[in-house]
């Protein structure tokens, strides 16, 4: 049985662009996939799209939103070691993965989307049928991902993500560049949310796998490692 590779893709943003209100990684987003692939000893690749040191979104380190998990590699050097020296995504762009994986945090917003390499590593993971996952904001990652026929990845493909409704309620409307619900909409995604914001929601679209928000991290985790169990 082969060693499965898993590139984990965290934003290096850390501030809304008015300088004022810090943003970055959700961190629960990164620690239930690096840990399930960590006790799987999966070889893992944490990259941004500069390399360096990853933000963490603060708000993502209260108690409320922090569970038990999280705290532990909050607490640990080594993991926090890991978040400060990320590769960039130019030094991991010649490499094969088995599984691709975009991080949230609303940094993801801002240094995901528009990134040429993210979007040429996407579309040739894909299309070599290699599994590409996404939650929350990552999913900004794959909106302006095209394929080799020139049409967006996510067209009529079954995805979710951080909602509108999702946004209102973290008050964040007034502050992010646009409504990633309405673009994946406006990209002929079927896009699906859970009946209850802020729940968790995991969409499966064969080598597509998405999450909407923070709380779907656990799902993602083990939905993810079970299809590349699939995969081995």
């Amino acid at each position: 049985m082969k060693q499965m590779k898993i590139l984990m893709v965290v934003t290096g943003t850390g501030m809304f662009p008015d300088g004022k209100q810090e943003t970055g990684l959700w961190l629960s987003e990164l620690t239930h996939m690096y840990d399930s692939a960590k006790k799987r000893g999966y070889d893992i690749v944490i990259a941004s799209p500069k390399g360096g040191d990853t933000p963490v979104d603060p708000t993502s380190l209260k108690t409320m939103y922090m569970d038990k998990l999280s705290k532990s590699y909050w607490d640990d050097s080594e993991f926090r070691d890991v978040l400060r020296h990320t590769k960039s995504l130019d030094e991991v762009s010649g490499e094969v993965f088995d599984c691709i994986y975009l991080a949230g945090g609303h940094g993801a917003m801002f240094d995901f989307p528009d990134n040429a390499v993210l979007q040429e590593l996407i579309k040739n993971h894909y299309e070599h049928n290699k599994i590409v996952a996404a939650i929350c904001h990552g999913v900004c990652g794959l909106l302006n991902v095209k394929l080799s026929d020139g049409q967006y990845l996510v067209k009529d493909k079954k995805v979710t993500g951080f909602s509108w409704f999702e946004e209102s309620l973290a008050r964040r409307k007034e502050d992010v560049p646009f409504d990633l619900e309405a673009l994946l909409r406006e990209r002929g995604a079927d896009y699906e949310k859970a009946l209850i914001p802020m729940t968790s929601k995991v969409v499966v679209d064969n080598n597509l796998i998405t999450g909407q928000d923070p709380f779907s991290s656990k799902e993602m985790a083990k939905v993810v490692m079970r299809q590349l169990n699939k995969a081995q």
